[in-house]
C-alpha cells in the first residue's frame, strides 16, 4: 500500500501491464522521452524501449488509427491523445470505425484499445486545453467510458479497461493529476467497470457526480453539513443505473453536478432516467450544476466551473420543496 497521486497510480499501472503482456504498446505525442505531458508515462521508455513506447507525429487521427489497426491484429495499445480537445481530428476514426467494428464485421474483429486522454479544466489551460467532451463517446454504442475520481479508482479502472476485449476511452480529470493523494494497493486489482461508488451515506438529497466534480462536492457537503448522499458514477457508459434510480427513491432529492456544459450533458440523461424509473419518489424537481453552454474560458475559470456556491445554492433550493 502507498499513499500516491493519480499521475504516480497511472504510471505505476502502465508500467507493470507493460511488464506482465508484451502485448501492450503505449503511443501519443511526446509520450516516451517526455514522459507525456503530464509526466504518466515516464520513464516507460527507458524501460520498455522505443519498439513499446512509440513517440508519434502531432496527428490524433494517426494515433488513433494506428492503435486501432494494433489491436485488430492482436496487440493492446494504450494510446495517449494529450489533451481531450485534440481527439476531435480523430472522432471519425473512434466513433465510424472503433466503435463499430465489433458489429460490422459480425464479431471477426474487436478492438481492445485504451484511449487515455486528460479533460476539463482546472489548469488555467483556456480554450483548447480545458474541454470536458464525454457526452459525444457516451453517444456512441460499442465505447467504453470511464473517468476515474481518484488514484485508487485510477489504478482498479484501468486494470479492468486492460481486460476488455473492446474499446476504452479512459478520461483522467487533469485537474485531479497531483491535487489528491490516496492508499493505493501495491498489487493490481479491478475496479469494475459499470459500477458506481456510494462516497457518503445521507438522507435529506442525492448529489450524483463524476471525475473532477467529485472532491468539490465531497468537501462542500462536509463543510456545509449537508447531509447528502454522494454518489460517483466513475463509469459513464455503461452507467450503473440501479445506483442512480435507489439514491433519487431514497431520498427524493436529486442534484447533478459535471463541469461540461449543460445542454445535452451527462446530467441531462440522468435526470431523463430518474424521470422514467422514480419520478414518484421525487419531492423536488432535479436540479443541475453543471458548466455553461459557452466556450471554456480563458480566464476566470472559477466562474465558469461548479463550485461550493453554486452547489449549495443548488442544495437549499431542493430542500425548500
Amino acid at each position: 500500500m502507498a499513499l500516491i497521486n493519480m499521475v504516480q497510480s497511472l504510471n505505476k499501472t502502465l508500467e507493470e501491464l507493460m511488464g506482465k503482456d508484451e502485448r501492450v504498446i503505449v503511443l501519443g505525442e511526446d509520450v516516451g522521452r517526455d514522459g507525456g505531458v503530464f509526466r504518466v508515462t515516464d520513464n516507460l521508455l527507458n524501460k520498455y524501449g522505443d519498439e513499446r513506447v512509440i513517440d508519434t507525429p502531432l496527428n490524433e487521427l494517426a494515433i488513433v488509427g494506428m492503435a486501432a489497426g494494433m489491436a485488430m491484429y492482436g496487440l493492446k495499445p494504450i494510446a495517449e491523445v494529450q489533451f481531450q480537445d485534440y481527439i476531435f481530428p480523430a472522432f471519425d476514426q473512434i466513433v465510424n470505425n472503433i466503435a463499430k467494428m465489433r458489429y460490422r464485421t459480425g464479431g471477426r474483429f474487436n478492438v481492445p484499445l485504451i484511449l487515455r486522454t486528460p479533460y476539463g479544466g482546472g489548469v488555467r489551460g483556456g480554450l483548447y486545453h480545458s474541454q470536458s467532451g464525454e457526452s459525444y463517446f457516451v453517444h456512441t454504442a460499442g465505447l467504453t467510458v470511464v473517468t476515474p475520481s481518484n488514484p485508487f479508482d485510477a489504478r482498479g479502472l484501468l486494470v479492468s479497461a486492460y481486460k476488455k476485449n473492446d474499446p476504452v476511452i479512459f478520461l483522467e480529470p487533469k485537474r485531479l493529476y497531483r491535487s489528491i493523494k490516496a492508499e493505493v494497493p501495491d498489487d493490481m486489482f479491478e475496479v469494475d467497470i459499470g459500477k458506481a461508488a456510494k462516497l457518503k451515506e445521507g438522507d435529506d438529497l442525492s448529489i450524483i457526480t463524476y471525475g473532477s466534480m467529485v472532491p468539490t462536492v465531497m468537501t462542500t457537503v462536509e463543510k456545509n453539513n449537508v447531509n447528502a448522499e454522494v454518489i460517483d458514477l466513475r463509469t459513464l457508459l455503461p452507467m450503473d443505473v440501479d445506483a442512480i434510480v435507489q439514491a433519487a427513491k431514497k431520498t427524493g432529492r436529486v442534484i447533478v453536478v459535471h463541469e461540461a456544459p449543460r445542454t445535452l450533458g451527462v446530467g441531462a440523461e440522468i435526470s431523463a432516467l430518474i424521470a422514467e424509473r422514480a419520478i414518484d419518489s421525487l419531492l423536488a424537481p432535479i436540479l443541475r450544476v453543471t458548466g455553461y453552454d459557452i466556450p471554456f474560458p480563458y480566464t476566470h475559470e472559477e466562474l465558469y466551473l461548479p463550485g461550493e456556491k453554486r452547489i449549495m445554492s443548488a442544495v437549499n433550493r431542493v430542500l425548500a420543496y
